[in-house]
């Protein structure tokens, strides 16, 4: 079944902790956890001891996208800090097969993000060292967008790419992701789903998380 992840950038931080448990109790398998910089996207968010704090409080999987630049010198430490998953943006890593090299050296899943604009023949030299693609479905840097309906054919595009190629890597899609689209995003080809407002901003996580996977599970 596609998993789905919460993306903690929109949940209440006054009160973190009763959100993370709100949606574990849900049934969720992994957290999303947005690392923004100010420079690569118009935000700036959290870093390495958000994580500590984050990991102190939850078994859950944390998924963790590094939308910054110069994401090598954080590795380390975003590893230390307890992620499971580092994902890395194509556009933003020049030496991207180092940099994946690098979160697969410390036990963790490496993932490659591309932008919605940027194409998958970017892809062509990574993807069979990536354990995932996260495909983003808004341009980064803000929760709360809609979804771009051209992400749809490149979900589908890069699924016949990774059955081609016999290659396990799974899909992840962020941005836009609610009620209403995520059992077709299943369908399409996702294997992971990052929801933020759609989980956090109607104030009962626990039932909109546990509204889509009951959505999810019943796309099979």
């Amino acid at each position: 079944m596609t998993l789905l992840a919460p993306s903690i950038l929109s949940a209440d931080f006054s009160r973190l902790g009763e959100e993370i448990h709100a949606v574990e109790q849900a049934g969720v398998d992994l957290l999303h956890v947005d690392v923004m910089d100010g420079h690569f996207v118009p935000n700036l968010t959290i870093g390495p001891p958000v994580v500590r704090s984050i990991r102190k409080v939850t078994r859950l999987r944390l998924d963790v996208h590094l939308m910054i630049d110069n994401a090598d010198q954080f590795i380390e430490a975003f590893a230390d800090a307890g992620a499971d998953m580092i994902s890395v943006h194509v556009e933003a890593c020049p030496h991207l097969h180092r940099t994946v090299t690098s979160i697969k050296s410390k036990g963790l899943k490496a993932g490659v993000v591309l932008n919605p604009a940027t194409t998958l023949s970017s892809l062509d030299e990574i993807l069979s060292e990536a354990d995932y693609v996260l495909l983003m479905s808004v341009n980064p840097g803000w929760g709360g967008q809609t979804f771009i309906p051209q992400v749809w054919d490149k979900i589908a595009g890069l699924r016949r790419l990774i059955a081609l190629r016999g290659l396990p890597a799974l899909i992840e899609v962020d941005g836009g992701v609610t009620q209403e689209n995520a059992a077709p995003l299943a369908a399409a080809g996702a294997d992971i789903l990052v929801a933020g407002n759609s989980i956090f901003g109607g104030g009962d996580s626990r039932t909109a998380a546990s509204e889509m996977l009951a959505a999810l599970k019943s796309a099979g």
